[in-house]
């Protein structure tokens, strides 16, 4: 008898995938280092690894590795779509690189991903910008990503 059933989505190892992809594309933005490199260096090394005292947690790879090889390939249209929601007067530059990490990492699941509800990743995207600023930011994060997501979806 075949079941019908999807396998049960594990949401902390995605979860774990998103915070990897945001680091490494952090990791890629300031040092230069190439995708495949960074994807070798964080399965090796860094996801599901204790490193400097921290317990990584298991991340699901097939998802951290579709968003970093994502991210690269379509940069130039996520960064664009990204400056089309920001206000006027704003660029790219003017925002943070862990901030700019979160939002193309974000705005990549929500153009590319659409199998995944757009309320999840923009909640998802959200929680990783509190894990990282305490002040304005993950309210920036969650219009910017509302709007793209409205502009995308």
């Amino acid at each position: 008898m075949t079941s019908n059933k999807k396998p049960k989505l594990n949401v902390d190892a995605r979860r774990a995938a998103r915070l990897g992809a945001v680091q490494a594309t952090y990791q890629m933005d300031l040092g230069g280092t190439p995708s495949e490199e960074v994807i070798d260096e964080f399965i090796d090394h860094r996801l599901g690894q204790e490193l400097e005292g921290d317990l990584y947690n298991e991340a699901d790879i097939e998802h951290f590795t579709n968003l970093i090889r994502g991210v690269v390939t379509d940069q130039v249209r996520i960064d664009r779509t990204i400056e089309d929601g920001l206000a006027d007067g704003w660029t790219m530059t003017r925002i943070d690189s862990t901030l700019r990490a979160i939002l193309r990492c974000g705005i990549y699941e929500l153009i590319n991903m659409v199998d995944i509800p757009a309320p999840v990743i923009v909640n998802e995207y959200i929680d990783l910008s509190k894990a990282f600023f305490e002040g304005p930011e993950p309210k920036f994060v969650n219009g910017l990503m509302d709007r793209i997501a409205k502009a995308v979806r």
